[in-house]
């Protein structure tokens, strides 16, 4: 044999002890290290799991009735895979399904399109559940429709219809409730990503439906309940062998809210009507929020937003139209939590608590001019003119902001002015802060706005933030801006300037604005009525909340959550009750008088504070109106405003009147709290009673709606493929 054959044997040798080698290598993998993992596979392989969906749990105003319910639909889905294993991708299948159910197939293929990938239309029309799940492209199909589709198997391959539960908003009262009890969507990949590998029945999977705002994603888990899950054994041909394992579907527990639906549906055209009341005396008003508290607890009892829209749109999967629009008219922020806004005069309550705990005598006089001048600035009155010594009492009454200018300008002075050292005093943002003003309420509702009180700390924070960008303009010029108006750039330029240099400064004019809520003060609808709760009852600042108890669809008490004090504020004796006097005068004899002339304040006193702050860029002011009632034994407060809309007294005021009259039971100016729209003239102090069968027990007089039941796996499944 030649010396070239053997070395051809050699390497045919190597090469077969490294093929063996490597097999073994690999069969000790999958037989010893892997074979767990790959165990578990070959059972999963066959078994198949059939989910009967949980029904989703109702959400309860405070004496039973369904804000949220459920009511059964015809739901056609489509199978992505399915579409992609024929010729054309699909193409003929939905042109003759989009025929069939009456709409465009550019409007299916909008639904189906993937979250984030090219061309998507955005959340919540895409889709962005599971790559691998059908997708719903429509809801509340007739009948015929959907036997059509089922029948007609080989011309829909992929296309199903089956029977689902869909939430409702009955509406009692007509009440809208939008932004506190959010909408429902398909999970997400990240939600199911996040679980791992959990093997909780309650686990989040594919198909599941899930809160995505408001109380339906604050109580998601507890509303959501436990899908039955039947797990059958199956052939490798896909046959049903038999089963291995069965589970009943647990429904979803019950929200009860301190919501009165019909005190909401009130507040709502109170609100509504404030915004066209301002219009037509031909102001802006884009928006507002109203809120309403019991101020010994801190319960919601009604909630608004304008605008709003119609929850319904959300079922099923809102449309590419209407959500533009709803992004077009700023629908979905929820104003009274979301929105952040100076508050004006309505703060001077805060400047006035700062002033007591600096020593200042509530009861002592203090002049109010027309203007007051620091250095070559005049700060001007707004909403009065000069009055000249008065009582602080008065102050409050008629608004005078000169009084508490030079109350601000003194404490920034004693507090080391203009060059204080770091860590100096700043009574003002001090009291602010003991009231929880520009921080989280802790609202049991997502996505709260946190705002911004104005203060030494603050500004140094926002300056450390901004300078960057200052210094860059002071550099730059506002060339844009210079092209049109030069002297409007030099003024942004010098502004740019000064902030690049020392705009982390405190300066007496920061103070004197931030003592009458202008400045950068910005904060929710919701804190002011909380701080306005707060000196109502003394001090206390609760932590609002929405949701009373969590009850199970059979009616027993999961949860029943207690009232939650977050702090305190520390004030001298008799400045709370200081201020719910001089309040209650603002109404009989100050700047809230004109909305509540006429109003039985002998029997009801209102305490209250008018406010119109003014905002940088906008054409007219955001409109306040503050209170709390009854002045002398408070239990509610009031809190509405409206954006661009003028006085807080004109615009806000006569809504606000007609929210206590409701409350009270004011008609024809008599009290009668037969006439109150609360049940028994108050909130209710216990739960309400859900039968076994999970209908709740309606007040006398009212209709309980009618609750769908659970559905069975039978009929998720009896119209699907």
């Amino acid at each position: 044999m030649s010396e070239k054959s053997n070395v051809r044997l050699i390497v045919l040798g190597v090469l077969i002890v490294s093929l063996v080698g490597t097999l073994m290598a690999r069969l000790f993998y999958l037989q010893l290290v892997a074979g767990d993992e790959y165990r578990a596979q070959a059972a999963s392989n066959s078994t198949r799991e059939v989910i009967a969906p949980a029904v989703r749990g109702l959400i309860l105003d405070q004496r039973g009735r369904p804000l949220v319910a459920n009511r059964t639909s015809l739901v056609v889905s489509v199978d992505r895979a399915a579409l992609l294993r024929e010729e054309d991708d699909g193409v003929a299948v939905l042109a003759r399904l989009a025929e069939t159910l009456g709409v465009t197939a550019t409007s299916i293929e909008q639904r189906l399109m993937p979250c984030g990938s090219e061309g998507a239309p955005p959340l919540p029309v895409c889709w962005d559940g599971s790559p691998y799940q059908p997708v719903p492209v429509a809801k509340d199909v007739d009948t015929v429709t959907a036997l059509t589709i089922m029948e007609r198997r080989t011309e829909f391959p992929g296309v199903s219809a089956q029977v689902e539960a869909v939430r409702e908003y009955p509406g009692p009262f007509d009440a809208n409730l939008a932004h506190v009890l959010g909408y429902v969507g398909p999970v997400t990949q990240e939600q199911l990503d996040a679980q791992g590998d959990s093997t909780d029945p309650a686990r989040l999977r594919s198909r599941d439906l899930v809160g995505r705002n408001g109380l339906e994603a604050q109580y998601d888990a507890e509303l959501r309940g436990i899908p039955g899950i039947t797990t059958l054994a199956v052939d490798q041909a896909g046959r049903v062998t038999g089963t291995l394992a069965e589970s009943q579907a647990v429904a979803g527990n019950y929200v009860v809210t301190s919501i009165d639906a019909h005190l909401q549906d009130v507040v709502e055209g109170a609100l509504d009507d404030a915004v066209q009341r301002s219009r037509e005396a031909g102001e802006i008003a884009d928006s507002g929020a109203a809120v309403v508290v019991d101020v010994t607890n801190g319960e919601i009892l009604a909630m608004a937003s304008y605008p709003t829209y119609d929850p319904q749109l959300w079922v099923g999967g809102i449309t590419t139209e209407d959500y533009e629009k709803l992004l077009e008219t700023k629908a979905l922020s929820s104003n009274f939590i979301q929105g952040t806004y100076p508050p004006g005069s309505t703060y001077k309550v805060v400047t006035t608590v700062a002033a007591a705990r600096e020593g200042y005598d509530l009861y002592d006089t203090y002049d109010c001019p027309g203007d007051y001048k620091v250095g070559s600035q005049r700060f001007r009155n707004f909403e009065s003119s000069g009055f000249g010594p008065i009582s602080l009492t008065r102050a409050l009454e008629v608004s005078c902001n000169t009084v508490f200018y030079r109350i601000a300008d003194e404490m920034w002075l004693k507090s080391g002015g203009l060059y204080a050292p770091n860590g100096a005093p700043d009574p003002l943002a001090d009291t602010a802060d003991e009231f929880l003003l520009g921080k989280r309420t802790g609202i049991d509702l997502p996505n709260e706005a946190a705002g911004l009180v104005s203060g030494r700390d603050e500004k140094l924070m926002v300056w450390e933030q901004r300078r960057d960008g200052w210094c860059s303009d002071a550099k730059e010029g506002f060339s844009e801006v210079r092209k049109e108006n030069p002297r409007l750039a030099d003024y942004y330029t010098a502004l740019a300037k000064e902030n690049c240099l020392d705009g982390f400064r405190w300066r007496n004019g920061d103070a004197i604005n931030a003592s009458i809520g202008q400045g950068d003060t910005s904060i929710t609808p919701l804190q002011v009525a909380m701080a306005y709760s707060a000196i109502a009852n003394g001090g206390t600042v609760y932590q609002p909340r929405v949701a009373k108890a969590i009850l199970s669809s059979k009616g027993e008490v999961v949860t029943e959550f207690t009232p939650v004090v977050r702090g305190t504020v520390e004030a001298p004796p008799g400045t709370f009750e200081f201020l719910r006097t001089a309040l209650a005068g603002v109404t009989t004899d100050g700047t809230g008088k004109i909305p509540f002339e006429g109003f039985p304040l002998d029997q009801v006193s209102i305490a209250s504070k008018t406010g119109s702050a003014q905002v940088f860029g906008a054409e007219s002011t955001t409109a306040w109106y503050a209170s709390f009632a009854p002045a002398d034994n408070p239990r509610y407060a009031v809190v509405m405003m409206v954006t661009q809309a003028g006085t807080g007294s004109l615009t806000v005021g006569p809504s606000v009147r007609t929210i206590y009259e409701a409350l009270f039971g004011v008609v024809n100016g008599v009290v009668d709290p037969a006439q109150s729209v609360l049940i028994g003239g108050v909130p209710s102090t216990s739960l309400p009673v859900v039968k076994p069968d999970g209908t709740p027990v309606m007040p006398e007089s009212e209709v309980a709606p009618t609750i769908s039941p659970p559905i069975s796996s039978t009929t998720a499944s009896g119209a699907g493929p």
